[in-house]
């Protein structure tokens, strides 16, 4: 994405990802490699199809957050030199949420939303930078709506393409997100439109073209361009885990780790595939090392990991770790609730707490959560509280709408199957059942303890 003739913001700003003045402090930033990872050697790779191997040099550690502290820092500094600067405030907004993904920490979507605000005042007219900017915080916070709405006032574009294809997917719109997807793989086949078009593939539960997405996409990656090639494989990661390939899973998650070994979603991904496996200390230690880093710098992650350690410590029989885990995550939710939207998360681990007094809120969370968002994990969790209550033909209704869109998910399956079956829908339940393990042949009691723990396809947790 581009706003302006700069040579240098055009190159900042070019890839990445995807994806009053304050000045931050930077140099703090740079996320550990997580201690006792295990190193990916070159045998390990050969095991990985050539399709999903990255063939350029990996970035040197550090290198990414290096480049947007230099670049936040160019942008500063033209601000400082000209306060009226409208354009440099987009820009730099723009460069604050690269920043905010590429460490996963949640105060740069402030930042970047209060410069966004800044710049539109300074320059109202003609700022597609600031529009996106906004754009991109309001999906942050799961304000989707409003994303639409700042996107459609910008210029059309790739950007907002981008925005109109997560927008949609979160509220359930699969063919207007499918419509857009379509258009931006027109205009520009490269990673990011491809995997995106993924993305849609996969919540319509078309596998084999999601597949063919991803590794046109991967086919398409270009050096400069490592957060995506490592959100692609990540992505990709998770599709083979939901489908029980286990091992594909792992090398996906473990080559992400190779080109980005900062990246929280594949770590947590791998944490989430120990639990899967039984590889309970394991799994332990990978959320203890990003639990480090989180007292540091906040994430919009750090719910997931709080929540991850308590799902560990409960299996291994620690009850009392696993509810002091469970309060720092109640906490932190609680914290970000306002800010981040996190409504869905919070029911979902008040329901994995398992009190009865804490229903009418998750249902009440649930309540509010599906007027922003309607996507299939929101309304299966919905499905969820109303199971709970006893309000099985509630829950029959929000599963019936989850799985409309065709996504083949083997937890979905396994709920509707229960729903079905509480309701003497024998035949359907036994269809439901069924599709479950043919979505996923190895979904047993096991796979279902790790549910929930890892980072969504969209990253929206």
């Amino acid at each position: 994405m581009e706003y302006g003739q700069n040579s240098v913001g055009q190159a900042f700003l070019k890839r990445f990802s995807t994806m009053p003045l304050v000045i931050v402090p930077i140099a703090s930033l740079l996320l550990a490699v997580p201690i006792g990872l295990k190193v990916w050697t070159e045998f390990d790779r050969a095991k990985l199809a050539a399709p999903y191997r990255y063939s350029f040099e990996r970035p040197s550690p550090g290198s990414v957050t290096q480049r947007l502290e230099q670049e936040i820092a160019f942008y500063q500094e033209r601000i400082r030199r000209d306060p009226d600067a409208g354009i440099d405030r987009a820009f730099l907004a723009n460069a604050y949420i690269k920043m905010a993904r590429a460490t996963g920490e949640s105060s740069w979507y402030l930042l970047s939303e209060q410069a966004a605000k800044e710049s539109l005042v300074k320059l109202p007219f003609s700022n597609d930078g600031a529009l996106l900017a906004l754009a991109r915080v309001a999906t942050a916070k799961h304000d989707f709506r409003d994303a639409i709405k700042l996107s459609q006032q910008a210029t059309p574009s790739q950007d907002t393409l981008a925005v109109a294809v997560v927008t949609h997917l979160a509220l359930g719109q699969l063919t207007l997100a499918r419509q857009a997807s379509d258009r931006m793989v027109a205009q520009n086949p490269d990673l990011a439109t491809l995997t995106t078009k993924g993305l849609v593939d996969v919540a319509q539960g078309k596998d084999q073209a999601a597949i063919q997405s991803f590794q046109q996409g991967l086919a398409a990656e270009e050096p400069e361009e490592a957060g995506s090639s490592v959100w692609a494989r990540t992505i990709l990661g998770r599709l083979y885990f939901k489908r029980g390939q286990l091992e594909m899973a792992e090398k996906l998650y473990r080559e992400s780790l190779r080109v980005m070994p900062q990246s929280l979603p594949a770590m947590l991904n791998l944490a989430e595939l120990d639990v899967r496996r039984g590889n309970y200390r394991t799994a332990e230690d990978r959320y203890s090392n990003i639990a480090l880093t989180a007292q540091r710098s906040p994430t919009v992650y750090d719910h997931i990991v709080f929540r991850g350690m308590a799902r560990v410590k409960e299996l291994q029989g620690d009850a009392k770790s696993a509810n002091e885990w469970r309060d720092r995550a109640e906490e932190r939710l609680r914290r970000d609730l306002t800010a981040f939207g996190h409504r869905r998360e919070l029911a979902r681990l008040l329901l994995e707490r398992d009190r009865p007094q804490d229903l009418t809120e998750a249902l009440s969370l649930m309540q509010q959560e599906v007027k922003v968002r309607r996507d299939a994990e929101t309304l299966d969790t919905l499905a969820w509280v109303l199971s709970r209550m006893g309000r099985w033909q509630e829950a029959q209704q929000a599963m019936q709408e989850a799985l409309r869109g065709g996504i083949r998910d083997a937890a979905l399956f396994q709920r509707a199957g229960t729903i079905a079956q509480t309701l003497g829908n024998t035949a359907q339940a036994t269809a439901f059942f069924k599709a479950a393990q043919d979505t996923d042949p190895t979904f047993d009691e096991q796979a279902q303890k790790a549910l929930g723990l890892g980072v969504g396809l969209l990253g929206l947790n």
